[in-house]
């Protein structure tokens, strides 16, 4: 690497590692390793393998990612515009699979942004319970919205909040919550010289004060019973093992579940080796922390705890305009029983303009079950949100999200106009071919998928689109890349209109 280690950073580490230091020091004249992890949500881990054009091998922590070889550029090929794989620093794929996802649950990943681990949870939960995606930088939030978009993501909502009025609207909520703290960035400093240039020797400790902060607000949104993975990319052990330590000593309702110090894995440090750590001299990574816990206190009540998870999400009544908004747990209480949570009044930061009322929303919502007939044949299951003539479908009542600076309140499946609704991207990014009345594959060898994805129109005959009975041959058409779904066309006399946004297309 070509900027040079801060002399502090290099004194601490030679104190920390002793005999280990020059070994840990030789890494730095490395290349950083490169991955990619299979986006279950379209692909399974051996598909991927099966049909990758890239060398790959396995990363032991991680049984969805795979090392790519020196040199491959996996963004530059169709699959990635498909959202078949994302491309993730190996070390970092670790603190997802310590948080044990199922599908189901309610997860909280509360530092996401651009979003990398928060497809990961989605991809475990399959389309089932809850993913809340929330990041505190506003302009991080467009990344993430966008990665969990090109990931075909239909139950997230991404939120830019602060985690402390997060844990007020949702107490007691979460199954599960991944912190993967803001910190000084030691562990990234072969892989990003930046950082290096940023750091202080008062770094970590500014950062502490800030992570001990965060682990207060998702310890108050945690369910008695669930699970809070803390990770970091740095090796201070301030912001570490002093972290996880002051935490656990002013809440006693939380104990550490051990991650085991062998194999990847090496044993935290001082009193906590029950935590974990990832060293770029033990492993083919950048440097990792991680720590695992569990809320010990009791479990609610039933009717505190709200619906149980496989309670059907549908379409629900208006909510009064004018009243506190519920806790999310009463909010679902009153969706599951088609009551007030479905929809209020108001503005969303990231979907604009003002949610239509009475005769004008049903009309709006009229147009949209008509398309949904034609061309899915099915309705996608949720709470319809509306923002202007804009839909979303979320796993949430609107009502849940009332006074939450909400980027994405769902998934975004598109907006009515003159009468007629238009689908989004985002639909056509997590469909499957069986869900569209029309779909087209487009070879990934030939260069046609890359012309869809440049935006260009093509010449398609009517016998190589896969049509449901009863439904017309000209239409929206669901364009897939080798079997799995990148966009929208519209198909008429032999000729498929681009419907590939200009802002994602290949460049």
């Amino acid at each position: 690497m070509a900027a040079q280690l801060p002399g502090s950073f290099t004194e601490r580490m030679k104190a920390l590692l002793g005999p280990e230091y020059e070994q840990f020091a030789a890494t730095y004249q490395e290349t950083p390793y490169g991955g990619i992890r299979a986006n279950t949500l379209k692909i399974s881990a051996e598909e991927l393998l099966e049909k990758s054009p890239f060398n790959l091998a396995p990363i032991p922590w991680c049984p969805t990612g795979f090392y790519t070889e020196h040199g491959a550029r996996p963004g530059k090929h169709p699959f990635y515009h498909a959202g078949l794989y994302y491309i993730q620093e190996p070390s970092a794929m670790a603190p997802v699979e310590l948080l044990g996802v199922q599908p189901g649950d309610r997860v909280l990943d509360l530092c996401a942004a651009p979003g990398g681990k928060s497809t990961q949870i989605a991809a475990k939960l399959q389309g089932e319970g809850l993913l809340v995606s929330n990041d505190l930088h506003p302009d991080r939030t467009k990344a993430l919205a966008k990665n969990l978009e090109l990931y075909g993501v239909r139950n997230g909502i991404v939120l830019n909040e602060n985690p402390g009025r997060i844990a007020e609207a949702f107490p007691g909520f979460f199954d599960r919550i991944l912190i993967d703290a803001p910190c000084s960035g030691e562990g990234m400093f072969r892989k990003d010289e930046d950082m290096v240039r940023q750091w202080e020797p008062g770094t970590p400790d500014k950062y502490a004060a800030m992570q001990r902060e965060i682990l207060v607000s998702a310890a108050a949104a945690l369910k008695p019973g669930g699970t809070l993975v803390y990770s970091t990319c740095t090796f201070a052990a301030e912001e570490n093992e002093g972290t996880i330590g002051w935490f656990l000593a002013a809440h006693p309702q939380f104990t550490l579940v051990p991650v085991g110090g062998t194999g990847s894995f090496a044993p935290g440090l001082g009193e906590l080796p029950e935590t974990a750590r990832l060293w770029p001299h033990k492993v083919k990574g950048e440097g990792h922390f991680m720590a695992v816990l569990r809320h010990e206190g009791t479990l609610p009540s039933a009717e505190e705890a709200g619906p149980q998870q496989d309670t059907p999400l549908h379409i629900s009544g208006r909510n009064k305009a004018g009243k506190a908004a519920p806790s999310a747990k009463a909010a679902l209480r009153e969706g599951a029983r088609g009551g007030k949570g479905g929809r209020t009044a108001g503005k969303s930061n990231g979907a604009s303009g003002r949610q239509q009322q009475g005769t004008g929303e049903e009309a709006l919502l009229a147009a949209y079950r008509e398309f949904a007939d034609e061309q899915l044949g099915w309705q996608p299951p949720g709470y319809p949100v509306w923002f202007g003539e804009h839909l979303y479908i979320s796993p949430l009542p609107k009502v849940a999200l009332d006074g939450l600076k909400t980027i994405r309140p769902g998934w975004y499946v598109g907006h009515a106009r003159s009468g007629r609704f238009i689908p989004g991207h985002p639909l056509a990014t997590a469909l499957h071919p069986q869900e569209s009345s029309r779909s087209l594959t487009l070879s990934s060898s030939s260069g046609e998928a890359v012309s869809y994805l440049k935006g260009e129109t093509l010449s398609i005959p009517a016998e190589r689109l896969a049509v449901r009975p009863g439904s017309a041959l000209k239409g929206y058409v669901l364009v897939c890349i080798d079997g799995y779904s990148a966009g929208w066309g519209k198909w008429q006399d032999g000729m498929l209109k681009n419907e590939y946004p200009a802002g994602w297309r290949w460049t």
